[in-house]
């Protein structure tokens, strides 16, 4: 089992050259690491054998709508339940407070996020994620992603 914990500036680095392995693959989005510094409030870490195992980040867009974004294990990691980890300590965090949530994602894992809870959606019920991120991406008019909304949302 992991050791989960929020993400601290000395993380930076190996958040950053965690993500380019993904983003090199276009996974997932590029993420400098001054925008994973200015956004490190929103990202939570899994340390294994002392080494940055995976991370996640969890985007607040208001009105109590979140996104998992940034998701990724290290490749020697995997397979190990590292990614489920770091889903269900974000969940717990949105529980923890009682209010009512609404959490999705945009995926290529489709049947690791149904074993997490999530479960298909139309991706129009995020507006504000097509407006802020899908428009950036430059498979915005192709997108192959799959949306998916947390099923245990309050």
């Amino acid at each position: 089992m992991a050791e989960i914990r929020r993400a601290s500036e000395s993380d930076v680095p190996a958040i950053g050259a965690l993500l380019k392995i993904y983003s090199d693959r276009k996974i997932v989005l590029p993420r400098s690491e001054d925008d994973i510094r200015s956004h490190l409030k929103n990202f939570t870490v899994a340390y294994l054998d002392g080494r940055l195992a995976g991370c996640m980040a969890l985007r607040d867009f208001g009105g109590r709508l979140f996104e998992v974004r940034s998701l990724a294990v290290q490749p020697e990691f995997q397979g190990r339940g590292i990614g489920g980890e770091l889903v269900r300590s974000g969940v717990a965090r949105l529980q923890a407070d009682g209010e009512p949530f609404r959490l999705f994602t945009l995926t290529y894992q489709r049947e690791f996020f149904r074993k997490a809870g999530f479960e298909v959606t139309d991706r129009h019920f995020f507006p504000e994620k097509i407006w802020s991120d899908c428009a950036q991406c430059p498979k915005h008019a192709c997108c192959d992603e799959t949306a998916m909304i947390y099923g245990g949302a309050q």
